[in-house]
């Protein structure tokens, strides 16, 4: 346990876990460079016994052993964690006195609304901070991140953030933190909405005689194949409709009465504008 890590964990969810298998299966770190606290048994159960991972109780142990620490805690919680870090932050659990406070610290939070301005007010002046909008496919590897670093953070330490977070999929870096609401209602709900209009296909299938196994099984497998081409092709989205839609046929009809339905303004007021002002009114609490 007082081996030195690379990285630490505060919370040891779905989200950190997907992270850490990533991690090592990957090989950006070994499972002994890495740490992870939680106040539950069952997860601290899962990172030591599936993942090999050390694990504690106590969050000023991997404050102590890591250089960078990655906060993966529900919001409503983070408070008491940052309030406890703070506190401890002129010395370690051994009564030692820690240079700098938490200044040498590198702390990525992965706390849904929590601004780099309220993280790094929780951690002192001089704590380097990166915040991150991770989404729930990073969980099978397929993940979607974006991160924007605070005031004091270097960009070694944004490429370390990236390192992270492209060990389940990929990320990006921003300068303006005010898109991660963006990125939000984009990459962060978007999945619920892919979901939604699969489960839609493939139910409107089985309503006309299919089995919904394979309605749904066919669904699924025209949405992966859909993605890859479209990610693949040179060709813009436009041009790619252009070619599945012949003049005259059955998608062109469907995609008129899915125009006529308002389809696009659907998804721009349920997916971005409604969204995004919910979004903002929640991180302005």
């Amino acid at each position: 346990m007082n081996a030195k890590k690379k990285l630490g964990f505060i919370g040891a969810g779905n989200m950190a876990e997907a992270l850490a298998r990533g991690l090592v299966e990957n090989k950006v770190f070994k499972t002994s460079e890495l740490i992870a606290s939680d106040v539950e048994a069952a997860r601290r159960r899962k990172f030591k016994g599936a993942l090999k991972i050390a694990v504690t109780t106590d969050n000023l142990k991997v404050l102590d052993s890591s250089p960078a620490v990655l906060f993966a805690v529900k919001p409503q919680t983070i408070d008491a964690v940052l309030t406890e870090l703070a506190r401890a932050g002129g010395g370690d659990s051994n009564g030692a006195s820690r240079k700098d406070g938490l200044g040498s610290k590198l702390f990525v939070s992965i706390a849904a609304g929590v601004t780099l301005g309220r993280l790094e007010s929780a951690l002192g002046g001089r704590a380097r901070v990166i915040r991150v909008m991770p989404n729930a496919p990073a969980m099978v590897g397929q993940g979607m991140a974006a991160l924007v670093r605070g005031r004091n953070a270097t960009r070694a330490d944004e490429a370390f953030a990236l390192k992270i977070f492209r060990a389940v999929g990929d990320a990006v870096a921003l300068k303006d933190e005010a898109l991660l609401d963006t990125v939000t209602a984009l990459s962060g709900s978007g999945p619920a909405y892919v979901y939604l209009f699969a489960k839609a296909l493939a139910d409107a299938a089985a309503a006309l005689g299919l089995p919904p196994e394979l309605a749904l099984r066919m669904a699924l497998k025209t949405i992966r194949g859909a993605e890859e081409n479209m990610r693949r092709s040179p060709m813009t989205a436009a041009e790619l409709i252009r070619i599945v839609a012949s003049p005259g046929g059955t998608t062109e009809a469907a995609l008129k009465q899915l125009g006529a339905d308002g389809f696009s303004d659907i998804v721009a007021r349920g997916n971005m504008d409604d969204l995004l002002k919910r979004i903002s009114s929640h991180n302005a609490r």
